[in-house]
């Protein structure tokens, strides 16, 4: 056990002397996201006004109504456990569905920007957001990612490690590969 504590250490050690900027291979990130410790709550508030849950909160009608939510994004649209949709909150919650595949053959990527968007319009006319899929840990973490590296121009890792202070994730290695991507692409970008 501290043998892979101290190898964990060394790992993210070396990712931040060499460059805060510096794009972590999938293996990296794997490491980094096994060691958080584990939440087990059905939503966690990752980024002021912006929730990272599951299916459970996302059907909590109630309970999004208490903590404000005026936009939902579900990141499993369309899938037996998360058929969300305009009609199931309303007029008082605006509703954004991908209909993403937890598989690392899925292309996510080109839901990136417009899920980012998405989600940034509603925290900057003041709204709450919950991003969720059925368990919360990898298709909308990913997108909640995504979005901190567009908008916040957070370093994929810096965004990871944001994240892991409220919530315990892990997008499956497909996903890792195509935010890595990303964050090449913003880096080459700025």
């Amino acid at each position: 056990m501290e043998a892979t504590e101290n190898n964990q250490k060394e790992s993210e050690s070396k990712l931040d002397s060499n460059s805060s900027r510096r794009c972590p291979s999938v293996s990296d990130l794997e490491q980094i996201l096994h060691s958080a410790p584990r939440s087990c709550r059905h939503g966690d508030e990752v980024w002021p006004n912006l929730y990272l849950g599951d299916m459970f909160m996302s059907h909590d009608k109630l309970g999004l109504w208490q903590l404000g939510i005026t936009h939902v994004l579900n990141a499993s649209h369309g899938k037996l456990c998360c058929k969300g949709n305009d009609d199931l909150y309303g007029t008082t919650v605006k509703y954004y569905g991908v209909p993403a595949n937890d598989l690392p053959t899925f292309e996510l990527s080109p839901f990136f920007y417009p899920a980012a968007e998405f989600i940034h319009q509603a925290l900057t006319t003041g709204g709450k957001v919950l991003v969720h899929c059925a368990v919360g840990v990898s298709r909308s973490a990913a997108l909640v990612l995504a979005y901190l590296m567009i908008y916040h121009d957070l370093s994929l890792l810096s965004a990871v490690r944001h994240v892991q202070q409220k919530r315990w994730i892990f997008p499956n290695r497909g996903f890792l590969r195509q935010l890595i991507s990303l964050d090449q692409k913003l880096q080459k970008d700025n």
